[in-house]
């Protein structure tokens, strides 16, 4: 059977996407065909539109339709303050937590040198330059993963040695958590990580 040029275009296209393999890819591309053409539109256009409008934010690299996303343009937020974040997910849940009001900076990745990813792809250039334009604390939120915590210890060093406050997020028990279920690395750091407990 030979397959049309532009369903293996289209099969091709949608192998780009994460853990998406040839036979996904094809499957995906039949069950739009067959079953869901107004949806392949709509995937169409609305990737055309994503593409062709939205870019990084100057300030903190996160994606915008503008040249400074809302959230550096507002003036409510603490600018004392600025949490650096792996990917744009992480800034959603740190503000889905509702506790933390100040800046943001987004790396877009993290140090993987067996992934040619280093300091110059993740715009470590930029953050110094914004932390110099306004001292400020720097929280370093960072995954709790090997490249996470080599990227924090890397901006750790870089920000300090220029005199910059560097904080890390704390890691340790979930809330409600049961110690029994709880891994011991994690059991080892929340222990570590101890506070005093203030009557």
């Amino acid at each position: 059977m030979v397959t049309p040029s532009h369903l293996e275009e289209l099969i091709a296209a949608l192998r780009c996407l994460p853990g998406v393999g040839p036979k996904s890819a094809q499957r995906m591309a039949y069950h739009l065909l067959q079953r869901d053409r107004a949806g392949a539109l709509h995937l169409a256009r609305s990737l055309d539109a994503a593409a062709s409008n939205i870019q990084h934010c100057s300030k903190c690299n996160n994606f915008s339709e503008q040249e400074v996303c809302a959230l550096c343009a507002s003036a409510k937020r603490d600018a004392d303050f600025l949490c650096v974040v792996e990917m744009p997910a992480d800034l959603l849940m740190m503000e889905q937590t509702q506790c933390y009001r100040g800046k943001y900076f987004v790396l877009m990745g993290r140090l993987s040198p067996l992934d040619g990813i280093g300091a110059k792809e993740l715009h470590f250039d930029r953050l110094v330059k914004r932390v110099q334009e306004r001292p400020c604390e720097v929280i370093l939120a960072t995954n709790f993963t090997v490249e996470g915590d080599a990227t924090a210890h890397y901006l750790a060093t870089l920000l300090q040695s220029q005199g910059i406050k560097v904080s890390r997020i704390a890691r340790g028990l979930p809330v409600g958590g049961e110690l029994e279920q709880v891994d011991s690395g994690t059991l080892a750091q929340a222990v570590l990580e101890r506070r005093e407990v203030i009557v």
